[in-house]
């Protein structure tokens, strides 16, 4: 069975192990929403790492679909070069570059996490008008309700994603993931507590997806059949009034027959009066085991899933195809040659990069030289 350094062939790319670095939005950007020197340095680390997946954070289709005014957009063809750098330098260092694409919706114009993580007031001078299904407040820290979106809203951000997967092609990634969680627009759409509309894109859960269908077909369309094209869903919101475990499966089977190539799993975030079991050990992984068992689709998930040994035992029973990483990568970029040591790899420093192979080989067997101690299972180099 494959196991977490076993290579992953999904359409014409191959990932060198089963670790994904997931998309972290890192607030770094001027606002331009280009990429800058940070995120170079912060991706390229954790490729140079061993990670066979880098996924850049989610790059707002347009101005207002970024979270704050420091936040990453892919709107304008002035934006693809500093991503191409990133993307070209990812896979130098041996993963495969992606990106992942959304709109945060409602949970737009607001400060930087060590800023507040709160919504900004109107009369901001970074502050913009939020959009949405509805007017809906997301309440708490984000008490200002969304402007409802006409059709010719929908219709227009559908189009700016498609152009967005067009400039994600020509800066040379190679996966596409779009972000349908987390409270932000798809998955406002999807949640009956932040979709209150009563045309064609609300009410049943097959209107509540048609945003997201939609929205696919158009990337499906400029996005080539050789390259994966993935999607993060709020598989749940640990909320009775939101959607279900179901509608999710039906979404994607439904999006299956259309080209959907592998489903990221994670939570929908449409309240903050969620009770999100957050201390638990890998408390994803049975939605995505389901999602995979009753769709046959590809998987991935993350969350708590930082042990070696059951991150590696989630892949060789089937539960998972691929394991996302995202705060233990930034305790560790190289939390990939850790994992091998760990569960005694024969050659964990095939990860490594040749500046680093040559002086870490000299360090395997020497108990601390590592860094890491000692490691259970580990084998002298």
């Amino acid at each position: 069975m494959p196991g977490l350094f076993s290579a992953f062939t999904l359409k014409d790319v191959t990932l060198r192990n089963r670790v994904a670095v997931s998309p972290m939005t890192q607030y770094s950007c001027g606002p331009d929403g280009a990429a800058t020197d940070w995120h170079l340095v912060h991706l390229g680390a954790r490729a140079i790492g061993g990670a066979g997946l880098v996924i850049v954070e989610q790059a707002a289709v347009s101005p207002e679909g970024r979270m704050t005014a420091g936040c990453l957009g892919l709107w304008d063809d002035a934006q693809i070069e500093p991503l191409a750098r990133i993307a070209r330098f990812i896979k130098q260092a041996g993963a495969v570059p992606g990106i992942q694409l959304g709109h945060s919706g409602r949970k737009g114009s607001i400060s930087r996490p060590w800023e507040g993580y709160s919504q900004l007031p109107p009369d901001h001078p970074d502050a913009w008008e939020p959009i949405g299904p509805s007017e809906t407040p997301y309440g708490g820290r984000f008490p200002r309700g969304a402007r409802a979106m006409t059709e010719q809203d929908i219709a227009a951000i559908e189009q700016k994603f498609a152009d967005a997967a067009k400039r994600a092609l020509t800066a040379g990634f190679e996966w596409l993931e779009l972000h349908y969680a987390h409270g932000f627009l798809g998955a406002s759409f999807f949640s009956p507590i932040a979709n209150q509309r009563q045309d064609a894109y609300g009410g049943s859960p097959e209107n509540r997806a048609r945003f997201l269908v939609e929205t696919f077909d158009h990337v499906r369309a400029v996005w080539p059949e050789r390259l994966p094209l993935t999607m993060r869903v709020g598989a749940v919101d640990f909320h009775p009034d939101s959607h279900t475990l179901q509608d999710t499966v039906a979404l994607v089977n439904t999006l299956a027959p259309r080209g959907l190539d592998l489903v990221d799993i994670s939570m929908g975030m449409n309240t903050e009066d969620a009770s999100v079991p957050f201390g638990e050990r890998g408390f994803m992984l049975p939605f995505a085991t389901t999602i995979r068992q009753q769709t046959q689709v590809p998987t991935a998930t993350s969350w708590n899933m930082a042990d070696p040994a059951y991150a590696d035992q989630a892949i060789r029973d089937g539960s998972i195809d691929l394991l996302m990483l995202g705060r233990p990568t930034l305790a560790n970029p190289h939390w990939p040659y850790y994992a091998a040591m760990v569960l005694g790899e024969n050659a964990p420093l095939d990860l490594m990069p040749d500046q680093y192979r040559y002086f870490l080989a000299k360090a395997q067997g020497v108990p601390h030289a590592s860094g890491f101690g000692e490691i259970p299972g580990r084998k002298p180099g």
